[in-house]
């Protein structure tokens, strides 16, 4: 399968779904760890892409996403942003709301 069809089936198939270098445990980076962080405390299930796992990925994902840094957090099939951004709707009460949003229309 093409690396761009695979990306697109990985965000389609997850209603929360970050792209981050190691994983939400053992995170391989600041910025993934800080992502990973706000992420789990919305406090709903998703899922997660280890990049330095998967160097396919990681070369293609920012071309497709127009956007060159990791981690990428997607939602609902749209791009959130990375790390800095996460951190700032989360404190605003806005990360929750779009995770929380979307993890029941995936439910439903």
């Amino acid at each position: 399968m093409d690396i761009i069809e695979t990306i697109k089936e990985q965000i389609a198939n997850n209603a929360i779904l970050l792209y981050m270098k190691g994983s939400p445990n053992a995170p391989q980076c600041g910025f993934s760890s800080k992502a990973a962080q706000v992420v789990m405390a919305c406090g709903e299930k998703f899922a997660y892409v280890d990049i330095l796992q998967n160097p396919e990925i990681r070369a293609n994902l920012p071309k497709y996403a127009n956007w060159p840094t990791f981690p990428q957090l997607w939602v609902g099939g749209e791009l959130v942003g990375g790390s800095d951004i996460m951190v700032e709707m989360f404190e605003k009460g806005e990360l929750q709301t779009l995770v929380k949003a979307a993890s029941a229309k995936a439910d439903a």
